[in-house]
């Protein structure tokens, strides 16, 4: 199970081309669907986001898809589907966290706004998990709404355009093209190091 979505995530350059072979524009609302539920509901944090926008945007860049639909379609999932999580927690924080919801995740999410403050809501959206739970732990701490829209909307924006553009950009190099897992794969480390480093403070703290 986990080896099948590991390849998932590392081939998904694969996939989304089968798929764009097979269903056109579909594969849009397909995208819409992963940002969304992955910014949106507060148990799914597995789901590939900056790896699978950045491929999407390779796509772009050899035609398949479009760059500018892509990242008017992802900033508005990713805008909503933080949205929906602010609601989810403000309303409903304590009974999924209670039931589904790992309590160190929360923790550490925790510990990115006592240091970020509100900028926890654009600087977590590079963050994985914590993108997930920013906004679920802002809604449980009744942050005010129009304030966490404002950084909801900045986040949202410079997440998308940086890696639909980045992919777009460099995916016509040929070394891009030839080592896009090796890519794909170095995304994901580097995305996750700031998570690791906060959990590796928290647990040097509590020693």
């Amino acid at each position: 199970m986990i080896k099948t979505a590991i390849d998932f995530i590392l081939h998904f350059d694969t996939y989304l081309t089968a798929l764009v072979a097979t269903y056109g524009s579909l594969v849009y609302l397909f995208l819409f669907l992963i940002i969304f539920v992955e910014t949106g509901l507060v148990i799914m944090p597995f789901l590939p986001g900056d790896s699978l926008i950045f491929i999407a945007g390779t796509l772009a860049a050899a035609g398949a898809l479009n760059p500018y639909i892509l990242f008017i379609l992802l900033t508005v999932a990713a805008i909503l589907g933080d949205t929906v999580n602010y609601w989810l927690g403000r309303y409903l924080g304590e009974k999924i966290f209670d039931r589904f919801i790992n309590p160190a995740h929360i923790e550490k999410t925790k510990s990115f706004f006592t240091r970020y403050g509100k900028k926890t809501i654009v600087l977590a959206r590079f963050v994985p998990i914590v993108r997930t739970f920013a906004p679920f732990v802002a809604g449980i701490g009744k942050m005010d709404y129009f304030s966490f829209l404002s950084y909801n909307i900045i986040g949202g924006i410079f997440w998308i355009a940086i890696f639909v553009f980045s992919g777009y950009y460099f995916g016509n190099i040929q070394f891009v093209k030839d080592n896009l897992t090796a890519i794909v794969l170095l995304i994901i480390i580097i995305s996750i190091i700031p998570a690791v480093w906060e959990y590796i403070k928290h647990k040097r703290a509590r020693l």
